[in-house]
């Protein structure tokens, strides 16, 4: 199908595109030559470093897996926190933003703007350090999962808004003309379809909370990185085990996505799945229009 966005290049704009990709290559290729001789010189190589992470005869290899392992297991419990009350809060602002009087709107309009414009880690910061001093005293767990819940709440928010901003304006008038309310109407038959379109951007937006909860680690508390930059204290090999680190963070980020686009393809009765760009400028599109109060 022809492009409306661009013109589709000719014989020699193809060329052109051609040999930028090949220089582009052969430079990528040379810089990733030049990165492994430093790191060769600098003895990055050597299997003292790499023996913690994957020599089970190693005297570390047990105590260092197991460290990760809980590291692990305490990010996933954060992240499953953090998701469960992102998604709650979230459904609960977008739908009252919906059906709320104009003047209440505008309430609901500053308290999503103002933790939209908060970065996650002065949350998580407030969370852990303004809590305890008017007498609230909780986990260290609570603290991250109320940071990541006070930023996400509002993305996701926006999120579902715009799903149901995208439903056809025909399916409330039918539910207003049978007798169902307002609220009625969101609940039965607008959210479950906003759920079902927005689940792509959705699904992205819980692999950042899961990204996120590294940001615990600035609070001390125990996840992957927290875990990793002990055991990087204690072996002296930080590169290797950043690597390993991030390596477990895009399998879990990627088993998750997989995980959910299947599910996705099983609630949408086999049919292709949106595509989650889509899906996501559809989203950005209705986060864009919060500088009005229209909901």
């Amino acid at each position: 199908m022809t492009s409306v966005l661009y013109d589709v290049p000719g014989p020699r704009g193809r060329r052109r595109i051609l040999l930028g990709s090949a220089v582009a290559a052969v430079a990528l290729a040379g810089l990733a030559v030049l990165v492994a001789l430093r790191l060769a010189d600098n003895g990055q190589f050597e299997g003292q470093k790499w023996s913690p992470l994957l020599n089970p005869g190693d005297e570390s290899f047990g105590p260092l897996w197991r460290s990760l392992a809980g590291g692990m297991r305490h990010t996933m419990d954060a992240a499953a926190g953090a998701m469960f009350f992102s998604l709650v809060l979230g459904t609960v602002l977008a739908s009252t933003r919906i059906t709320a009087a104009a003047w209440f709107r505008w309430l609901v309009v500053s308290v999503i703007e103002l933790l939209r414009g908060v970065p996650v880690v002065m949350a998580i910061f407030f969370a852990s350090r303004v809590l305890p001093e008017v007498g609230v005293h909780l986990s260290l767990w609570w603290y991250l999962v109320i940071g990541l819940t006070a930023y996400n709440s509002v993305v996701i928010a926006e999120i579902i808004r715009a799903g149901v901003q995208t439903l056809p304006r025909g399916q409330t008038e039918a539910a207003y003309a049978i007798g169902l309310t307002r609220g009625a109407t969101l609940r039965l038959i607008l959210l479950p379809q906003a759920f079902r379109v927005m689940l792509p951007a959705l699904i992205s937006q819980l692999v950042v909370i899961l990204k996120d909860t590294s940001l615990g680690a600035f609070i001390s508390y125990e996840e992957l990185l927290r875990r990793g930059s002990i055991a990087v204290q204690n072996l002296g090999n930080p590169l290797q085990l950043y690597l390993l680190i991030g390596a477990l963070y895009v399998i879990v980020n990627y088993t998750l996505s997989r995980l959910a686009v299947t599910f996705e393809r099983r609630v949408s009765g086999g049919r292709r799945p949106l595509r989650v760009e889509a899906a996501t400028e559809v989203a950005a599109a209705g986060q864009a229009s919060t500088a009005g109060v229209g909901g």
